[in-house]
């Protein structure tokens, strides 16, 4: 201490000092009362009860046509007509091409020549054999005779069938001069013009139909997620109907909304791609305003079962801590909050199912987080999901 300064002088100082850290003191305690004095935070909550869900799953794949027939020619020859507008829908046995008939047109007349010929032969040989049959009773022709012309008589109807089956081929050919559409659908282009040389069954097809409606869609899911799936069910945690085909619920690019036709699942594949471990499946929609199209990349909700005595909360409501474990708020009986790890499994729309960490009749903090602490007191309301006009995410606490 300087000695400059006077021993009174020090006393006064000494005496402001104190004065100040009592006046500092002071206003420490008046503060934490203030605190202690807020009211409670309004929050709103709702009391968990079981209740049984539909559980989906959400997969990615792509449509696929459900018949698609390329048209080829069955016989050689020349387009002489193309008989359908491309991009228009035509029904399974229209005409699309005529090939140039004449030359099957003349194997017909020739292939009818000779079953005529066989037939006329056949009627000389069995006059022939009707006789012989009297003669040989008579003993006027040997035996031998008689043979010979039982065989000729065979030989002579066995002609005429293959003359009839040769016929039949060459009408069958003069048909096939008319390109007919295997099934029903839209046609694409065509890729031969009038005049051109078609040959049969050519690598190259003259036009591809494809049929709209319905309208496969090809998912693709983890084949991991698919046994914990299938091991549930078996262990009786979801229950599965074996006997109905899975609903599934579409979200299609450039459509507002879900697509308004709802589907069912087809089949599983029993091979998984190993290249990407996942296992292909098959759901067939309907398509009757031709909004989906092949190739379209979507979106699948798909129920996978159903889950009884589950415990849901609103998402809102469950709160993701740093190391990313999950945890909610709840009030005790003394209107007080208090947090509780919990685990979460699966999203129901706009709702967590709750594995461990609940019970029934807890009641769980949905709007209000930011106004709770460890044993605070809150006033608290009942949930309405209807009212919340906007989900606010919920930070740590």
């Amino acid at each position: 201490m300087p000695q400059f300064f006077h021993k009174p002088i020090l006393s006064c100082l000494l005496a402001l000092s104190m004065i100040g850290l009592a006046a500092c003191d002071g206003e420490k305690k008046g503060t934490t009362q203030g605190a202690q004095a807020f009211p409670p935070g309004d929050v709103t909550f709702v009391t968990v009860a079981p209740e049984t869900v539909t559980l989906t799953t959400e997969l990615s794949g792509r449509t696929s046509a459900y018949r698609l027939a390329e048209v080829r020619p069955q016989v050689s020859g020349i387009i002489q007509k193309r008989l359908f507008e491309e991009g228009s829908d035509v029904e399974a046995g229209q005409q699309l091409y005529q090939i140039d008939p004449a030359t099957y047109d003349a194997a017909v007349k020739s292939a009818e020549a000779d079953v005529a010929k066989a037939q006329a032969n056949l009627q000389g040989i069995q006059a022939r054999a009707n006789r012989y049959t009297d003669l040989v009773k008579k003993s006027t022709v040997s035996k031998q005779e008689y043979d010979d012309v039982l065989a000729s008589l065979a030989q002579a109807k066995a002609q005429v069938m293959s003359a009839q089956a040769a016929l039949q081929t060459a009408k069958i050919n003069m048909e096939y001069t008319k390109v007919i559409a295997p099934i029903a659908g839209r046609i694409g282009k065509s890729q031969v013009t009038e005049g051109a040389l078609v040959t049969a069954n050519q690598s190259t097809s003259l036009t591809t139909i494809t049929q709209l409606d319905p309208m496969y869609v090809d998912l693709n899911q983890s084949s991991a997620d698919l046994l914990k799936m299938r091991q549930a069910a078996s262990l009786g945690q979801i229950q599965q109907d074996d006997d109905k085909k899975a609903n599934v619920t579409l979200t299609v690019d450039g459509i507002k909304g879900d697509y308004d036709q709802p589907g069912e699942m087809q089949f599983s594949d029993v091979t998984v791609d190993s290249s990407t471990g996942d296992v292909q499946l098959r759901a067939v929609f309907p398509n009757p305003k031709l909004e989906l199209y092949p190739g379209s990349f979507v979106r699948a909700r798909v129920e996978i079962g159903t889950k009884d005595n589950a415990l849901l909360v609103p998402n809102q409501s469950v709160v993701r801590e740093p190391d990313g474990s999950a945890s909610v708020w709840v009030i005790s009986e003394n209107n007080t909050a208090a947090k509780k790890p919990v685990t979460v499994s699966q999203t129901v729309q706009d709702r967590m199912i709750i594995e461990t960490g609940l019970q029934a009749g807890d009641k769980v903090i949905v709007e209000g987080l930011q106004k709770v602490a460890p044993n605070a007191p809150v006033k608290p309301s009942p949930y309405n999901a209807n009212d919340a006009k906007s989900a606010t995410p919920a930070s740590a606490h």
